[in-house]
C-alpha cells in the first residue's frame, strides 16, 4: 500500500470527533468540516467537490444594475409583494425568449432565491386540498426540499428515477397519483446530483398526468440551458430549454439567478406560476385564506409572512440580466460554459483510474458535461467511497442523501481549479494502486 496524501487515522479521528456513525449520511456542511478541518491539520490541499456552490465571479450586468438601484435610493422602500413591474415583464419575456412558452407577468414573482420559491410552493400545494396531503419527488434531487417538507409537517413520497425513463417513467408516476393523495411532483431537469435532463417525451408525459390527476408540477430550473449538448443560447429560436410548461397548465417554475447568473449571495429567482393554476380557487386553500386565489395567496400570504418581499435591489440586477439575456447582448451560457469543460476533465481522469459514472445517459444519449456528475466505484458503498477518497484529499457527497438508490457519489465542479487537475491524476493514481 502507497500511503494517502492525508493520514487515515486523522480522517478517521475527524470523523468521530463531529460524530458521524454513518458517512454516507454524512451532511454536506458536515463533509465540508470534515475536509476543512483535515487540510489546516495535514497541510494538504483538499479538491472541494462537495459543496453546489457556484464558482464565477457574478455576472457583472446584474451588479452594475443593483448598485445602480442603490444609489437611486430604492433600500429606503420595501419592495411590492408581487415584485417589481420591470422584472416581472422582463421574466414573462425570458421565459418566452428561452422556453418558448407564454406567461403572464402577472404569475411571475420574485423569491428569495428558489429555496424560498420551494418553500413558498410545497406550503401553498400541502394546502390546496385536505385530501391531498402527499408531495411526490422524482429523485435523486436537492435534499433541503424533503427537509422543508420535514419542517412544515408535510408527507412525501419519492423513487429513483435511475431505472425508470421513457415510459417507465410514466408508468412509475402515474402509480402514486393513482392514490389520489398527490398534491404536487417534484423534479429539478438538469438535475441535482445526477445531471440527467428529461427528455421532451417524458416531460409531455408528466404534463399529461398531471393534467389528468389534477395536480400542480414544481419544476427546479436551478441549472437553467445549462445542457450544454445543445444550443439554448439564441433568445425566441428552438431549441428551447425543455420544460413541462409546455405539456400541461398546471405548473411552477423555479427560475433561479443563483447558477446561471452566479448571481447566488443575492438570493434572488422567481417563481413562474402558470395563469390558470394562478387565479384558480382551491376550496380547501380559499377557504382559509378569505377566498383568495392560489397566486395572491402565494404572495401576499406565504412570501409576505416569510420575509415581507425579495431584495428590492436583487429585483431590478435580475431584470437587467433577464433583459439583456433576451435582447441577446449577454450570452450567459458562455460564462458557465466553463462547468461542462470542468466536468470533461475531472470524468477523463476518474475513469481513467477505475471509476464509472452512475448517471450516465438520457436513455441512450450520453449526459451532457456540467455543473454535477456522478462517480462508483467497483465494491466500495457510497460510504465507503466518500470515506476512502477522503484520505487521498477529495471531498464529496454520497448519492444516497439525495433520495438515489445508487451506490456511488456526486461530485461538483464549481470549486476545481486549473492546478488540480494534476493532484487529482496522482492521487487517483495512488487509489488505483491501493485498491488493484
Amino acid at each position: 500500500m502507497t500511503p494517502t496524501p492525508i493520514p487515515r487515522d486523522l480522517v478517521d479521528q475527524l470523523i468521530a470527533q463531529l460524530g458521524i456513525d454513518d458517512f454516507a449520511k454524512a451532511t454536506i456542511r458536515e463533509v465540508k468540516q470534515v475536509a476543512a478541518m483535515a487540510e489546516q491539520r495535514s497541510g494538504v490541499e483538499f479538491i472541494k467537490m462537495e459543496m453546489g456552490i457556484p464558482g464565477l465571479p457574478a455576472a457583472q450586468i446584474g451588479v452594475d444594475a443593483q448598485i445602480e438601484a442603490l444609489r437611486q435610493g430604492v433600500a429606503h422602500s420595501y419592495p411590492n409583494m408581487q415584485g417589481m413591474p420591470e422584472l416581472k415583464a422582463a421574466t414573462a419575456r425570458f421565459v418566452k425568449a428561452f422556453i418558448g412558452v407564454d406567461i403572464d407577468a402577472e404569475g411571475c414573482v420574485p423569491v428569495s432565491g428558489s429555496m424560498q420559491g420551494s418553500f413558498a410552493a410545497l406550503l401553498t400545494c400541502s394546502q390546496l386540498d385536505s385530501t391531498r396531503d402527499t408531495v411526490l419527488f422524482i429523485d435523486p434531487g436537492f435534499p433541503v426540499q424533503k427537509m422543508q417538507l420535514q419542517v412544515m409537517g408535510v408527507r412525501y413520497e419519492t423513487f429513483d428515477i435511475f431505472d425508470y425513463r421513457g415510459p417507465r417513467l410514466r408508468e412509475k408516476v402515474e402509480s402514486y397519483l393513482r392514490s389520489g393523495r398527490i398534491s404536487a411532483i417534484v423534479y429539478s431537469s438538469p438535475n441535482n446530483p445526477s445531471w440527467i435532463c428529461l427528455t421532451e417525451q417524458e416531460l409531455r408525459d408528466i404534463g399529461e398526468l398531471a393534467t389528468q390527476y389534477d395536480c400542480i408540477v414544481v419544476e427546479d430550473l436551478a441549472y437553467f440551458a445549462m445542457d450544454f449538448r445543445d444550443d439554448l443560447s439564441v433568445p425566441f429560436q428552438p431549441p428551447f430549454q425543455p420544460s413541462v410548461a409546455r405539456y400541461t397548465d398546471n405548473y411552477l417554475l423555479l427560475i433561479s439567478g443563483s447558477k446561471a447568473f452566479s448571481y447566488a449571495g443575492e438570493r434572488i429567482a422567481v417563481a413562474c406560476i402558470s395563469q390558470k393554476v394562478f387565479h384558480r380557487h382551491y376550496p380547501d386553500l380559499s377557504a382559509r385564506y378569505e377566498g383568495l386565489p392560489f397566486g395572491p395567496i402565494f404572495s401576499t400570504r406565504m412570501l409576505y409572512a416569510m420575509t415581507a418581499g425579495t431584495s428590492h435591489s436583487a429585483q431590478y440586477a435580475l431584470a437587467a440580466l433577464f433583459r439583456a439575456a433576451t435582447d441577446g447582448t449577454y450570452a450567459f451560457r458562455d460564462e458557465v460554459k466553463v462547468y461542462g469543460e470542468r466536468a470533461r476533465r475531472l470524468k477523463e481522469i476518474f475513469l481513467r483510474h477505475g471509476f464509472h459514472i452512475v448517471y450516465d445517459s438520457d436513455l441512450g444519449r450520453p449526459l451532457a458535461d456540467g455543473f454535477y456528475f456522478t462517480i462508483g466505484y467497483r465494491g466500495m458503498t457510497s460510504g465507503e467511497l466518500a470515506r476512502e477518497l477522503m484520505y487521498y484529499g477529495v471531498s464529496a457527497i454520497c448519492l444516497i442523501t439525495t433520495g438515489s438508490w445508487q451506490e456511488g457519489l456526486r461530485i461538483c465542479t464549481s470549486f476545481v481549479e486549473d492546478h488540480q487537475y494534476e493532484q487529482l491524476e496522482q492521487r487517483m493514481s495512488i487509489f488505483e494502486h491501493n485498491h488493484k
